[in-house]
């Protein structure tokens, strides 16, 4: 197989990737086509012990690097979207370890073989980006959740991350009450509720007033992965981790496009 058949299904996310790094379409395009390029000359190889994908962004960052990284988009706080504004004033190495994490998928472990760094390092750079990303989107919270035990759990790691829980729901009714009262900034739903209702109809409901990030937490991910309607981008199953948690805040609200904090 040639090298581009076997780096053809991954040049679309390390494209979406260059972009998202450097904040520019046209920059990170020419990031992409420079490490193509030096692979197919052969002055760059793609590390043998490593999977393909996890190779071409080991190159693509060399060939950033090597370059000294300078070609880092528009400054202007104007240009682009929120999401990329925001990353712009992320520390560019902690920037790199919580995109390759939170938008591209790979592992802890994977990172910091494409970065080529110690795994303690990409922790240390993963949670700089989380802490500047909570510290700047706190918003207000919805948690929609009929056992009083794990709700007081979800709203102490909410609470500890800066962000406000303005309310507690144990059925459907009472989400749906509670945000006539208050618009949260995001929910955190569980779907088997107190009186037989259901997280999933009660974010129906909010999702057709609202646009707010929706993150499912429940013992029953099978009732959502069905392949039968859109499935949630955020689902955690308990028991849960904490930090998995504190992650999928911090990504749902980086990534949606409407995450200020809302006054009622």
């Amino acid at each position: 197989m040639s090298l581009l058949a076997r780096l053809a299904p991954h040049l679309p996310y390390v494209r979406r990737y260059a972009r998202a790094l450097t904040g520019d379409q046209t920059t990170g395009d020419h990031y992409v086509r420079v490490a193509l390029e030096a692979l197919a000359a052969g002055d760059r190889v793609l590390e043998a012990s490593l999977t393909p994908r996890v190779a071409l962004y080991h190159v693509f960052h060399a060939i950033w690097l090597s370059s000294g990284a300078q070609l880092e988009g528009p400054r202007d706080e104007q240009a682009g979207d929120d999401a990329s504004r925001r990353l712009m004033r992320i520390a560019p190495r902690s920037r790199q370890a919580f995109l390759l994490t939170a938008l591209e998928g790979f592992t802890p472990s994977e990172a910091a073989q494409i970065l080529g760094v110690e795994f303690p390092e990409i922790e240390r750079l993963i949670a700089e980006a989380q802490a500047e990303i909570d510290a700047e989107l706190a918003t207000d919270v919805l948690i929609i959740e009929d056992e009083p035990v794990i709700a007081a759990d979800i709203e102490a790691l909410v609470t500890e991350i800066g962000h406000t829980v303005v309310d507690i729901a144990a059925t459907r009714t009472e989400a749906v009450d509670a945000v006539a009262r208050k618009t949260p900034g995001l929910v955190l739903a569980d779907i088997q509720l107190a009186d037989g209702s259901s997280g999933i109809d009660a974010v129906k409901d909010i999702l057709a007033r609202l646009d707010v990030p929706v993150i499912f937490i429940t013992a029953f991910p099978e009732r959502l992965l069905t392949g039968e309607r859109p499935e949630p981008t955020f689902l955690i199953t308990k028991p849960f981790q904490p930090e998995t948690v504190k992650a999928a805040i911090g990504q749902a609200l980086f990534f949606h496009p409407r995450n200020t904090r809302q006054a009622a």
